[in-house]
């Protein structure tokens, strides 16, 4: 039996929303292996003088508990 494990993060970028998501999944691969999806949550943005200065993505990192789960 396979059991599937759910991480939520939250990655950041100062340089989109694609590379936030990025981010967290490489944080995850230092704390977990296995990982086999991920299910983006929510997206924000910090903006300063009218200008998107970071980049927010809350995530959910699927990981299978067969593979080793946490290292």
């Amino acid at each position: 039996m396979t059991v599937v494990n759910v991480l939520e993060m939250v990655g950041v970028s100062q340089d989109g929303f694609q590379e936030a998501v990025r981010e967290a999944i490489l944080e995850a691969r230092n704390t977990v292996q296995g990982i086999s999806g991920v299910e983006v949550v929510n997206l924000t943005a910090d903006v300063r003088n009218d200008d998107i200065v970071q980049y927010k993505a809350n995530v959910k990192v699927a990981f299978t508990a067969d593979h080793g789960g946490v290292r």
